[in-house]
């Protein structure tokens, strides 16, 4: 006899105050003793075919244990009504929420508090409602999501320019018609397929501002007055905010960083995965349930330890520890400095005062993948284009956790110039692991540099790190430096937060570069840069934790509960760009592609996906890289077979930046409506 579901899935019309309705699936526990707290989840990625087999396995677990989960879709997309947004997390997104907590507090299942969490975009936009202190929002708990949306979000990564799948997959998914019906009127066509790409949006402010700050928390961490659970992985690419929010909020914070990437911890590969949802259980219970259950009184900071492990992007395990902390970083931490040599060392001591010359090779970067995250091949390929600067075998074990810092004095015959670094790990069979990387452009940025924004290099920044006094003198010289060709500056150059052990006898290596393709566009005109060495030159500084007598008890995490699937849905395939195929000839043009696809069988239809990613450089002639991306969305459903597909382009010249994007809607093998867009954006730095 199969056991009843654990949940009850229902419908809803959620009003705004404008009239507009916004769409809400309900997943309710199936037998409530009485009203329950309603946990929100709000995005854009459509409840009813995108995402549906995933929804109903996270709520299921939540409505079995005393919880309400809502997920409503922003208005314009998915199944809600109203125009699409001019972008993401925009003023009438945030509105609607406050509208959308305010509903779920009303309803009679409900005791009037609410959570709001979520992974990716609904981690953004929790910490962001969480700043405007709607009353019955009591909670969020955020997973792999940012507090800087120019900086450390995906369009432009270390303040520099990026391109992925997420920009062909978000303007693809925006032009679809609400399922199941999918209907092919005129008023829903043009709201949908006729919407303006929002890569055009982002494309036009390539510089940080206000378009980017107003969503941002990290201008002025004293918003967050809600208490915050964040999770982040050492494989995402949004893993700062976590140490740096829990360093400056001063709302209750608790964090957790394990060995995961873009995922929810309980699902996530790499590992080990964790039944990580017992700790958002307690956390539930006790803000929306005023359970007095010691989770408050525990230490603050759960960190997945990292030890080495080979250069693999099929490691499915990551080796290492759990360990609980007071601090992030440790109070015990000690910032150790390693000068760069002229023998391309990494030395305790300085050498003497010198130079290095480093090529502008615009096709370097490629093993370090498409964002500071995930797992990535032997970075040797990448070093043969960068300079290596490797300490001496290491006599004992090594762990760093935090921000390591990279005081960097340099120059360039050409400007616009970024600049690159990768922390790796070198095995005695001369094996390369990537630790982690970072970037910057090669001007000073005042709000940065000069530690206006928390989490720059300067005392009580980088997630509580007070880098050596060195560091905040560059960090405070660099504020008024003039980066213009020939000029010798200070560039602190800040790579991502990390956990590493390096055993005895690997060697530390810092690779530095000019370019990180194809993460980072590359900049337009051939160079030659100049590294400065000496006892004021470049050097690596990291946060080294010795090993603590004793400490907090060690977390321990039960194995991940088996998911509820969802009745008559069946989900394949991947769409993470983690493989990619790489080819350079002879000419000194290099070309990377990607594919991948997805598909979802329902009771009414099937939905599949296909992208394809293609980007290209000539080292000789930088300014005329390219990306080529195709998306095509099959949807066969009510006796009809509709395909929407999509095709992009960005190129240029030293100048400007060349933008266009084609889009097509079939029915049954008939073109019934194409929409295209041509700009051109001037290069701003990029």
């Amino acid at each position: 006899m199969t056991a009843p579901p654990p949940v009850t899935v229902t419908s809803a019309r959620i009003p705004m105050r404008d009239g507009t309705e916004l769409a809400a699936t309900l997943y309710l526990p199936a037998q409530p003793a009485a009203a329950v707290p309603a946990l929100l989840e709000y995005l854009p990625y459509r409840k009813d075919d995108a995402m549906l087999a995933r929804d109903y396995g996270l709520y299921a677990y939540m409505a079995a244990h005393g919880y309400a989960g809502a997920r409503v879709d922003i208005r314009g997309t998915g199944s809600s009504g109203g125009d699409l947004p001019e972008g993401e997390y925009t003023e009438t997104e945030q509105r609607d929420a406050e509208d959308v907590i305010a509903w779920l507090a009303a309803q009679p299942w409900c005791t009037g508090t609410v959570g709001m969490w979520g992974i990716s975009w609904s981690g953004f936009n929790a910490i962001q409602v969480a700043l405007r202190r709607p009353p019955a929002l009591k909670a969020i708990i955020a997973v792999d999501a940012s507090d800087d949306l120019f900086h450390d979000d995906v369009h432009y990564i270390d303040g520099l320019l990026h391109l992925d799948e997420y920009a062909l997959m978000i303007d693809q998914l925006n032009a679809l018609p609400p399922a199941p019906d999918y209907p092919l009127d005129e008023a829903t066509l043009a709201r949908r397929f006729d919407s303006e790409p929002w890569l055009m949006t982002w494309l036009a402010r390539q510089q940080d501002g206000p378009y980017w700050r107003r969503a941002s928390l990290r201008p002025d961490y004293g918003r967050l007055t809600v208490p915050a659970f964040l999770v982040g992985g050492w494989y995402d690419g949004y893993r700062d905010s976590v140490p740096r929010m829990l360093a400056a909020a001063p709302a209750p914070v608790k964090i957790m960083i394990g060995p995961w990437n873009h995922a929810f911890p309980h699902n996530a590969e790499p590992g080990p995965a964790v039944e990580w949802r017992a700790d958002a259980l307690r956390w539930w219970d006790h803000w929306l349930k005023g359970a007095e259950n010691g989770i408050m009184s525990e230490p603050p900071v759960t960190v997945y330890v990292r030890h080495w492990h080979p250069p693999d992007p099929g490691l499915t395990q990551i080796p290492g520890r759990w360990r609980a902390e007071t601090a992030f970083p440790p109070e015990r931490t000690i910032y150790r400095a390693w000068y760069c040599g002229p023998e391309r060392d990494l030395s305790a001591g300085p050498p003497p005062d010198g130079s290095v010359a480093l090529r502008y090779v615009p096709s370097a970067g490629a093993e370090a993948g498409h964002w500071w995250g995930e797992l990535t091949v032997d970075q040797r390929g990448a070093d043969a284009f960068s300079l290596v600067f490797d300490s001496p075998p290491l006599a004992e074990e090594l762990e760093i956790l935090g921000f390591p810092l990279v005081e960097l004095h340099g120059s360039a015959d050409a400007q616009p110039l970024h600049w690159f670094g990768r922390l790796c790990d070198v095995a005695p069979d001369g094996t390369v692991t990537l630790v982690t990387g970072g970037g910057r452009a090669g001007r000073p940025d005042p709000l940065r540099d000069g530690g206006s924004l928390p989490g720059g290099p300067m005392p009580g920044g980088a997630g509580g790190a007070v880098p050596p006094p060195a560091a905040v003198a560059g960090a405070q010289a660099v504020a008024g430096a003039q980066a213009v060709p020939g000029a010798q500056a200070a560039l602190p150059l800040e790579l991502h937060v990390t956990s590493w052990v390096f055993p005895r006898g690997h060697r530390i290596r810092l690779a530095l570069s000019n370019a990180m393709w194809p993460m980072i566009w590359p900049t337009p005109h051939p160079a030659t840069a100049t590294v400065r060495l000496g006892p004021a030159g470049t050097r690596l500084v990291l946060p080294v934790v010795p090993v603590a007598p004793a400490g907090p008890p060690a977390p321990v995490f039960a194995e991940p509960a088996p998911e509820e699937q969802a009745p008559g849905v069946r989900a394949w395939g991947e769409m993470v760009p983690v493989r990619w195929t790489l080819q350079r000839d002879d000419t000194g043009a290099t070309t990377i592609w990607w594919r991948g696809a997805t598909g979802t069988e329902f009771p009414w239809g099937r939905v599949t996906d296909e992208e394809y990613l293609r980007y290209r450089v000539h080292d000789d002639r930088p300014a005329s890289a390219c990306a080529h991306g195709e998306a095509r969305t099959e949807i066969h459903a009510g006796g009809r077979l509709l395909i929407v597909s999509s095709v992009l382009y960005l190129g240029g010249d030293e100048q400007s930046l060349r933008y266009s994007y084609r889009r097509e809607l079939r029915c049954d093998g008939t073109l019934i409506r194409e929409r295209s867009w041509e700009r051109r954006y001037p290069r701003d730095g990029h």
